[in-house]
């Protein structure tokens, strides 16, 4: 059999190198983030708004997603060796060193952070806030207590806000909001995958489901935080962000991912708990849509 050509190799490592990246930002995670806070931004603005300004949210956006992921892994490197999810990423497999990462960690974050902060002050500091929090203090308190489940909801909710920050210039009520809703979507979001994977967490040492938590209590964890969307969507049609339509269409798909969230207490199945992870990801992209449409038809 022939032996693989230099340039067959090159591409090969190529390859390797660049699934390796994609891996240490959590590349489809990410790309979500950056939606979100695509999206947030078309909604403040009330249509397109301006094209450089999208771009740089979007790529400054990317990078502190990315490098808080990375930090995050660098962090965990040891404890990921442990979680069959998580065991094949390039730190534990010895494809990149700790030193490789904490460089793509830096170089992301100063350029990333720069890039918001070229939008206005406030965009830098909420990213520069939610890579901190992130990084270094939901990481490590995940080792430690569920409230770490609580405390990476912040964080995890910043990308909207930055999203409108990044075209308002400042701190509003449409921001908090949108916030308040990424926010509270996120705890059913989380506790489905921690009901699937709970296995994996505390082989690894985690804290983020308390001892004695089961199917049944993460269900109802997941159908009070669910709860909470309603008063943000009345607030969304109090300030007068969407009409009496989006208040009702809102409503009704929030009321169904409640009843999901009912239904994974009740049940308390793989099923169940698949079907309210899979329904999180329409949720957002619903809820967020939806507002956008309104905004360009007005």
């Amino acid at each position: 059999m022939a032996k693989p050509t230099t340039y067959q190799n090159e591409w090969t490592s190529l390859a390797t190198r660049v699934d390796d990246f994609k891996q240490l930002v959590k590349f489809r995670l990410n790309l979500m983030v950056v939606v979100s806070a695509v999206l947030a931004y078309f909604i403040a603005a009330g249509g397109w708004g301006s094209l450089k300004q999208v771009v740089v949210l979007a790529l400054g956006g990317f990078l502190v997603t990315g490098a808080s992921n990375t930090l995050n892994q660098v962090l965990e490197k040891d404890f990921d060796k442990m979680m069959d999810r998580t065991k094949n990423r390039p730190m534990p497999q010895g494809r990149m060193t700790i030193s490789q990462a904490v460089m793509n960690a830096g170089w992301m974050s100063v350029i990333g952070i720069t890039l918001l902060a070229m939008l206005n002050p406030w965009a830098g500091l909420l990213g520069a806030i939610s890579l901190l929090l992130y990084s270094f203090i939901y990481t490590p308190i995940k080792r430690v207590s569920p409230v770490s489940v609580t405390i990476g909801a912040i964080p995890g909710a910043m990308p909207a806000l930055i999203g409108c920050v990044a075209f308002e210039g400042t701190i509003t009520p449409l921001g908090l909001l949108l916030f308040g809703m990424m926010f509270f979507w996120q705890f059913p979001h989380f506790w489905a995958i921690a009901e699937l994977a709970k296995e994996d967490y505390r082989k690894a040492g985690f804290k983020i489901i308390a001892d004695d938590a089961n199917a049944a209590t993460l269900g109802i964890q997941s159908l009070i935080h669910a709860t909470f969307l309603l008063p943000i969507v009345g607030g969304l049609y109090y300030f007068g962000y969407i009409g009496i339509i989006n208040l009702v269409l809102m409503s009704l798909m929030t009321m169904v991912y409640m009843w999901l969230c009912y239904a994974f207490s009740e049940k308390q199945t793989r099923k169940s708990a698949l079907t309210v992870m899979f329904s999180s990801f329409f949720y957002l992209p619903l809820f967020m849509g939806a507002m956008m449409i309104e905004q360009f038809m007005v």
